[in-house]
């Protein structure tokens, strides 16, 4: 065993063999893996090896991909045989709101590129004939499915890795972590110490315990997982020998269940509702090579649907019950990258779909540590998108809620309860007892969405399509741009920078220059590659003092970046106020008005101008405020200490009698910024797109300074911009965009650039006896046809317009298009004509917020 490397990963399941091969391919071949029993120990020996393409969120599922795609390469590499049955495999839908979940997948497997198709019962049957088909509505066929043996795809990774120089050392048990002042690590073993430049926590089962190391209370849980093996069934024989192919994959909703064919049997395996946890406060570190104890009681109601829908195999024979545990986060997705706050020590943990998502954790993860950035966006997997309000009893709770829906589907309107409320403001009870608020979390925190007249009626009706919230959110917006409204917005983030330097050191960061004193810009933030990695609002309080305003889900992310680029010694300070800072927002027509009734300072429109920053008594109590508003109306922020929020939200209720104020949530705000053309973090701003991508040109100061990611803003300047986030008004019928919609243009053979190249690995689809059903044939498109060019990004009802609206990225050539006829966007399945706002909708020349 080496005694020192430069980087540790701990944990020899799929995900750390995965780690170790991606860095030893992109040239660290001096790094060790250190495994405490055997490689697959943990959950990969007994994992049911399944592996799929489709994610929701679009970006993990590029990951995905590329994770089934490097399965060839792998075997040829390591000698080593993955096992791979690439069978394809079909979703079914047993109801329309099952249905339209799979029009949403299939309309955005289009701009990922991915083969899927919409197929009749009667077709899925063709595939998986022990199903019976009338208990079902259609399916969606995905070619790109399949399995491998869990076993040997973890030693292609470990074989493949030594292959390239890395060092497998196993039987030998981390016991701790220290780290030295230079930032090195101690890897402390049962074997002796090793020293690393860096730690990859890849511990599986033991993710927490290697986390509790340092300090860290990762967000994750093992839950107990079952799946069964059948004995012998003649139909699969039969099925075997007449095609000459196996059984493809099913997923059936209704049954939350899950089957393949296994041998000359049938696996099937469930996410049942009544779901257990596995060793919920610590992991045993004896724990190995052992299932847990079989419990087909609690999975029944699975089976039952199972076997009503698969009828053979409530006949068939049990050979075997696998129950064994496996790591969830909250939200289901991986714990991936840098860990805030500690200096190279990295996460690649909570992956419960090793086998789905273990080579593109791996690539992300390996370019991260060696090239500074994953290469990808994978926010939907930074273990950066946690806070520290996910404790482990929180945490805890939201595992079992998302095992026990993981084939439930989810609606765009949809607020899960477990763990909630977890963080509250000083205006909770008042929004939700007196104001019938209904309420979403953002970020742990409890945020109003929308305002019900009873509070019978506060609650969501869920639906693909416009639910019961419509014409509530209508007279919420009609209320701001009519008269004056008022809204909270606790769920921003917010940041104190001071101390000599700090003015500087924004300016290298940011691409915008610094205000002036009393002043307010918006920047973006850059990383070295030129992409948007964040949004914010910055004053300036004093000299060398400035507030920085910015996404509340992005607060860790940013954190770490901040502290990245702080200089060692630096007298900069940062300080995160997180809760220790409230806020509300009134905006509307009366909005001046309304204020010139709490404050004694002079805010007409000359004393106090559009972005200003300035510090006042409102309602008595001691405030921050900018004259600032995302609806894009007159309005303000308003900030102060929690212990005066409820005082100010009296007084500002109380003043807006005359003008006629109502509330208005997150759901309005955001029907409000449509109109305005304005991009949301997370949706339009995302490490993907660069800046005159998004549109964000006048925030962006090439010749002020040097900051951060310039050159590369620079370039996509003078070469001018690929694509070009794009406003649409939308034909809609009764549902709107929801986010992650292809856009289809009237392009004929006219090169504008490609969205997605199919991967081209896929599964043929036959037909009952067998035969291959061909593909469509391709062919040069012509003048007047219509091919998928974009993607929508977020959307919703603009209600002051009256119109359907969504913004999303097309090619730029394509973006000053305003012709009606030229775009449409599939909306649940229905291309639905659409025409890009070639400037915002609401007060295009923005007169009403600087008057």
């Amino acid at each position: 065993m080496r005694s020192h490397v430069r980087a540790v990963v701990i944990g020899g399941g799929v995900v750390g063999c995965s780690v170790l091969y991606h860095l030893a391919k992109a040239g660290w071949i001096d790094v060790m893996l250190i495994e405490r029993s055997e490689l697959t120990s943990g959950s990969s020996w007994h994992a049911a090896g399944g592996f799929h393409t489709l994610n929701g969120d679009p970006n993990v599922a590029k990951l995905q991909a590329y994770t089934v795609s490097l399965y060839e390469e792998l075997e040829e590499l390591s000698g080593q045989s993955c096992g791979l049955h690439l069978t394809g495999g079909v979703m079914m839908a047993d109801s329309p709101e099952r249905m339209d979940f799979l029009r949403l997948v299939h309309a955005k497997g289009r701009y990922l590129g991915m083969e899927t198709e919409l197929i009749t019962p009667s077709e899925a049957k063709a595939m998986f004939p022990l199903m019976d088909e009338s208990n079902f509505v259609g399916a969606l066929w995905d070619p790109v499915e399949g399995h491998l043996d869990p076993s040997g795809t973890t030693h292609a990774y470990a074989k493949a890795a030594q292959k390239l120089g890395a060092e497998i050392v196993l039987r030998n048990r981390v016991i701790e972590l220290t780290q030295e002042p230079d930032g090195t690590w101690n890897v402390i073993t049962e074997q002796g110490t090793v020293k690393a430049d860096h730690v990859v926590n890849a511990g599986g089962l033991w993710a927490r315990e290697v986390g509790r190391m340092v300090g860290l209370e990762l967000p994750l849980l093992a839950m107990e997982h079952m799946y069964l093996l059948t004995d012998e069934m003649p139909e699969v024989l039969e099925f075997n020998a007449r095609t000459g192919r196996e059984l493809v994959g099913v997923i059936d909703f209704k049954g939350e269940i899950y089957t393949r064919q296994e041998r000359s049997g049938i696996l099937l395996g469930t996410y049942e509702k009544a779901c257990k946890p596995w060793s919920p406060i610590d992991t045993p570190w004896d724990f190995g090579h052992e299932l847990l104890a079989p419990d087909l009681d609690r999975i029944a109601p699975s089976l039952e649907v199972g076997f009503r829908h698969f009828p053979e195999m409530e006949n068939a024979g049990i050979k075997q019950v696998i129950n064994g545990p496996f790591t969830f986060a909250p939200d289901g997705n991986p714990l991936v990258g840098p860990v805030p706050g500690l200096t190279n020590y990295w996460t690649a943990c909570a992956v419960m779909a090793g086998f789905s998502q273990g080579g593109g954790v791996g690539l992300a993860l390996s370019n991260w540590m060696v090239h500074g950035d994953p290469g990808a966006d994978i926010w939907g997997m930074d273990v950066s998108r946690y806070g520290e309000w996910a404790t482990l009893r929180y945490t805890n709770a939201k595992v079992r809620e998302n095992y026990s829906r993981r084939f439930s589907i989810s609606f765009p309107n949809e607020e899960l309860p477990a763990a909630r409320p977890q963080q509250t403001t000083p205006l909770y009870d008042v929004m939700t007892r007196d104001n019938h608020a209904v309420m979403g979390d953002s970020w742990g925190l409890e945020t109003p969405l929308w305002f019900a007249p009873t509070a019978d009626e506060a609650h969501d009706v869920l639906s693909f399509h416009r639910s019961n919230d419509f014409k509530h959110i209508g007279n919420e917006v009609r209320a701001v741009r009519e008269r004056v409204g008022v809204t909270e917005i606790a769920n921003f983030a917010k940041y104190r920078v001071a101390g000599p330097g700090a003015e500087a050191w924004l300016s290298c960061l940011m691409t915008n220059t610094m205000p002036k004193l009393g002043r307010i810009v918006l920047t973006p933030m850059l990383n070295e590659f030129g992409k948007l990695i964040g949004d914010f609002t910055i004053a300036k309080v004093a000299d060398e003092d400035f507030m920085v305003w910015g996404s509340s889900a992005a607060q860790r992310y940013h954190m770490r970046w901040f502290n990245k680029h702080l200089p060692a010694g630096s007298p900069i300070r940062i300080h995160r106020y997180d809760l220790t800072l409230v806020g509300l927002s009134i905006a509307g027509a009366r909005a001046r008005d309304l204020l010139t009734k709490l404050t004694d300072d002079d805010v007409s429109n000359a004393a106090f101008r559009f972005m200003d920053f300035r510090q006042m008594d409102v309602g008595g109590a001691p405030c921050m405020v900018n004259r600032v508003t995302y609806t894009g109306d007159l309005g303000y922020e308003i900030w102060m200490e929690p212990a005066y929020q409820q005082a100010v939200y009296r007084a500002i209720k109380a003043a807006g009698q005359e003008f006629g104020i109502a509330d208005f949530g997150m759901r309005a705000l955001l029907s409000m910024r449509l109109e305005k053309n304005f991009p949301t973090w997370f949706r339009e701003l995302r490490p993907i797109y660069g800046p005159y991508e998004a549109g964000m040109d006048r925030f962006i100061k090439l010749a002020k300074n040097d900051f951060i990611g310039r050159e590369a803003a620079a370039k996509e300047h003078a070469d001018g911009p690929k694509l070009m986030r794009t406003s649409f008004l939308v034909d809609a019928l009764d549902a709107d965009v929801m986010g992650d919609e292809p856009v289809w243009a009237k392009v004929g053979d006219t090169d504008y650039g490609t969205v997605e190249q199919p991967h081209g690995y896929g599964a043929p689809r036959f037909d009952a006896d067998g035969t291959e059903i061909a593909k469509p044939e391709g062919g040069t498109l012509r003048d007047g046809d219509w091919r998928v060019v974009g993607w929508i990004t977020s959307g919703g009802y603009a209600h002051s317009i009256g119109s359907s609206m969504a913004q999303g990225y097309i090619p730029a050539a394509l973006a000053s298009n305003g012709d009606a006829g030229m775009f449409e966007i599939e909306i649940l399945g229905i291309r639905r004509p659409a025409r890009i706002a070639l400037e915002a909708p609401f007060d295009p020349m923005g007169e009403k917020m600087r008057s």
